[in-house]
Formats: structure tokens, C-alpha cells, sequence
């Protein structure tokens, strides 16, 4: 099996996995899994296409400045420019981007602040933090229709090989060291929007919540 081969089954596993969680709305979300280093290429999803099917044509391979690195007529995701940003940056081996309502919602409620605050959670374990009471905070930037601005203004924030960006109104962005630990990431922040919510919505109907 070439590397090629083997890479697109694992991306296509993660994606079967979050469609059925419903994480692809309306064709949203993009996803990608690195193939080699030196040179840098990639398998990035293919624009426009309905996540929630496994197609022959899910994925193609990209370049290290986010082209296509064989002939095709797919076109990259229109936000590959931010795998590129993190591929360029860290040693990531996984990017996952996905737009839930929850996220959003928590985008929205703490955009002011620039970053979203969680702690107290168990599931903070999840990201290999384990002192008692823990925080985690992951920024929150405004969002671009112009992918480079937008690429830009995400760039100050990927200095890790692993780690996670909300942007405004258009979801969360999230790398690790393989397939799996961004999986994992993943869930574990969307856990955590949705508790927050789920928090903000019963404080504001007057319940004791600590």
C-alpha cells in the first residue's frame, strides 16, 4: 500500500467519524493529513463536496503552498492556505476545521475577549494537561473573506505542533502531531463549547450552577 494510500484511509476514517457526529453542515468544514516532509505535500479535502459521503474524489494531494501536486480537476479547499500556515510552522501531522453551532456560539459570546477560558473540566486530560483545576484557552480571531488576510491574522497564533484556533462566526481549526491526537483535541474542545453553553443558558434562567 503506498503512503499516499495509506494516508488517505486515515483521513477518510477521522471525516467518517465527524460526519457522524454531524460536523459538516451545507458542505462546511476541511480536513487534511500531511504525506511527506521534504517536499511537503499533503491530502487537503476537495471544495464544495458533501463531507457526510466517502467518494473517490473526498481528497487530493497538495503542495507544500497548497496546490495541486498531480494533475486533477479538484480544486483544494478554499482555506488550505491555513493547513499550509501550520504544515510551514510546526511538525503537525493533521488539520481539522469543522463549523458547529456551538462553536460558533462561543466564537460569538467571547470575541471581545480574544480568547475563550475553560477549567475545571476533566476533559481538559484530554490535551495531556493534568494539574488539578486546570485552565485551557484557546484565541478567538476575527474573521476574513480574504483567505491570505485571513491566513495571516491566524498564523500569530500556530506555535506549536499541537493546538487550536477559534475564528468568528466560522468555526475551529485544530492541529496535532498525528490523526488522532487532533481528533482527540477536537472533541475535547467541542465538549467544552457545548458545556459553556449549556452553563450560560441555565445561569440565565436563574439555576445554581458553580
Amino acid at each position: 500500500m503506498s503512503l499516499v494510500v495509506q494516508k488517505w484511509n486515515e483521513l477518510a476514517g477521522v471525516k467518517a467519524e465527524l460526519a457522524a457526529r454531524d460536523w459538516f453542515f451545507a458542505t462546511s468544514g476541511n480536513l487534511s493529513i500531511k504525506v511527506t516532509n521534504d517536499p511537503l505535500t499533503f491530502l487537503v479535502t476537495a471544495s464544495g463536496k458533501d463531507k457526510r459521503k466517502q467518494t473517490d474524489e473526498d481528497f487530493l494531494l497538495v503542495d507544500g503552498d497548497g496546490n495541486p501536486a498531480e494533475d486533477t480537476h479538484l480544486k483544494p479547499s478554499a482555506e488550505t492556505l491555513l493547513h499550509v500556515e501550520i504544515y510551514r510552522r510546526t511538525k503537525a501531522g493533521c488539520v481539522l476545521h469543522v463549523h458547529t453551532v456551538d462553536n460558533n456560539l462561543i466564537s460569538d459570546v467571547y470575541a471581545q475577549n480574544g480568547e475563550a477560558v475553560f477549567s475545571g473540566q476533566e476533559i481538559i486530560k484530554a490535551f495531556g494537561i493534568w494539574e488539578e483545576n486546570a485552565a485551557v484557552r484557546i484565541p478567538i480571531i476575527d474573521n476574513d473573506a480574504d483567505i491570505p488576510t485571513l491566513a495571516a491574522k491566524f498564523a500569530k497564533h500556530v506555535d506549536g505542533d499541537t493546538g487550536a484556533v477559534l475564528i468568528h462566526n466560522h468555526g475551529i481549526t485544530v492541529w496535532g502531531r498525528d490523526a488522532f491526537e487532533a481528533k482527540k483535541h477536537l472533541e475535547a474542545w467541542e465538549f467544552l463549547f457545548r458545556w459553556q453553553v449549556k452553563r450560560l443558558l441555565l445561569q440565565r434562567a436563574g439555576l445554581p450552577v458553580g
